[in-house]
């Protein structure tokens, strides 16, 4: 019989065929996706951040923190001891000058105002018997006059009666000196009697009480306050500014503030004045810099926290670019400056570039060249609500002229071709900077060059410093391990 061949050739199934159809489209997708997003079309762009030049505000600002106080304020002591009898107002009420707020216990004082008034009128009593003894003192005189005259009586006589009189009008000089002194505390008396009612000194609010009905006060010591009236109307905010930003600050400047329940309000307000004397607090130098707002509304309560910003410098609806796209030049000339302003912001060390990617075209497109350098890396604004309060700014307040800085960027065409350019830039701050001439508007600049993601490698170096450094606090990686378990 005859056998078939071994050797015969047998045909794929058809579920293999599907296998290695699946297999080859794979193939085919991921690499039109490598190619996609690390083909030479892509890789300059993907190898930088950048930023679009547009318009907008920017301020120069020195920012602190600080505590809202009333600007007019008086602390209601005692100023007799007793026993606080009444107390007529409480903490928020609105008083006017004159009301009365309190009444002492004014028996003690009562009885001596009437004893002063006895003992004066005792007094006077004496003055008019002194009076009639001095009348007939003079009397007796006279009549030893007429008498030697006559010779009808003897020179001591008449000395006698001379030394009488005198003698009456010492005594009635005397009355009256000690009946002056009994007035004055008299007067005296009748005072502390009046101050048993405590009258408010001035119109505002009773923003705190520190006596309780029926404590008694002493006064001998020293004077014991009761409540504090405080006028509301104008608050001053204390700011506390470091001594690396007080030289920035000047008189008249505009200030504005924020507090924590406000919703994004804005208080604004002129600079007012720095106290010389600073306050010295775990070794940090503090400056007070005081100013005024309207609080009309009573919005504004004490001990706020506020959030102040002084405005150095500001412009508004300009082109900016981020600080981190530029380099400044630090050899340019400087005009002088009429105020002092904030020093420009410090460009950081370059940054080395990513080399162009092969293959990749345009008329603008430099060859394998370091990177310029870029400035100190975009940060986020502090946190300041853009919300006004409709108060009027005071936009008389003189704003410091700086002279305009020369700086360098990196301008990015759509093509991926990068290209040079000189920049004027006039007010910054740490994050943005005023364009006054070499971008446009929609203009995109490099800000920064991204770093490669390296996982793995981070991962392995911090293995290697955990077996070189050894486990916390200096154990052996092996001991501290072993202390786990």
């Amino acid at each position: 019989m005859n056998q078939a061949p071994s050797s015969a050739v047998r045909k794929p199934s058809p579920w293999q065929l599907a296998l290695i159809v699946l297999v080859a489209l794979a193939v085919a997708g991921g690499g039109w996706l490598a190619w996609v997003q690390y083909g030479p079309g892509n890789k300059t762009e993907s190898a930088y951040i950048t930023a679009t030049v547009q318009r907008g505000d920017i301020e120069d600002q020195v920012s602190a923190t600080g505590s809202l106080q009333p600007r007019d304020y008086v602390d209601v002591g005692a100023q007799v001891s007793g026993q606080l009898r009444k107390i007529l107002v409480e903490v928020g009420s609105e008083v006017k000058e004159g009301d009365l707020l309190a009444e002492i216990d004014a028996e003690t004082s009562m009885a001596r105002v009437e004893a002063s008034r006895a003992q004066l009128r005792s007094q006077q009593a004496q003055m008019t018997e002194r009076e009639l003894a001095l009348s007939k003192a003079e009397r007796d005189l006279q009549r030893q006059k007429n008498l030697m005259l006559e010779e009808a009586t003897t020179t001591e006589t008449l000395q006698n009666a001379e030394t009488t009189v005198r003698t009456a009008r010492a005594q009635i000089q005397s009355l009256k000196a000690s009946m002056e002194q009994l007035q004055a505390s008299m007067r005296v008396e009748e005072a502390n009697l009046k101050f048993t009612r405590i009258y408010a000194p001035m119109g505002g609010t009773v923003v705190s009480i520190t006596a309780r009905q029926g404590q008694t006060l002493n006064t001998n010591q020293s004077a014991p306050t009761l409540m504090r009236i405080a006028d509301l109307s104008v608050m001053t905010v204390q700011t506390q500014v470091s001594e690396a930003d007080v030289s920035k600050l000047r008189s008249g400047m505009a200030v504005y503030f924020t507090t924590l329940g406000g919703q994004g309000r804005r208080w604004y307000g002129e600079l007012k004045k720095i106290e010389p004397t600073p306050t010295v607090t775990n070794n940090v130098v503090l400056y007070n810099a005081l100013f005024e707002v309207p609080n009309s509304n009573r919005s504004l309560m004490t001990q706020m926290t506020a959030q102040v910003f002084f405005v150095v410098s500001d412009a508004r609806d300009v082109l900016m670019v981020p600080m981190s796209a530029l380099t400044i030049q630090r050899s340019a000339p400087q005009g002088p400056r009429g105020v002092q302003a904030a020093p420009a912001a410090p460009a950081a060390p370059a940054v080395p570039a990513v080399p162009a990617a092969p293959g990749a075209t345009g008329a603008g497109a430099p060859a394998t060249t370091a990177s310029p350098a870029v400035g100190e890396p975009e940060r986020t604004t502090p946190t300041r609500p853009a919300v006004s309060s409709g108060m009027p700014r005071n936009e008389a307040a003189a704003r410091p002229v700086r002279a305009p800085r020369q700086a360098k960027a990196k301008v990015m065409a759509e093509d991926g071709s990068i290209e040079e350019r000189d920049v004027t830039v006039g007010v910054s701050n740490r994050v943005h900077a005023q364009v006054l001439s070499g971008l446009k508007e929609g203009e995109r600049v490099i800000a920064g060059v991204r770093e490669p993601e390296r996982r793995s490698t981070t991962g392995q170096a911090g293995a290697g410093v955990g077996q070189t450094m050894g486990g916390p606090g200096g154990m052996p990686a092996g001991a501290a391990g072993g202390a786990r378990r």
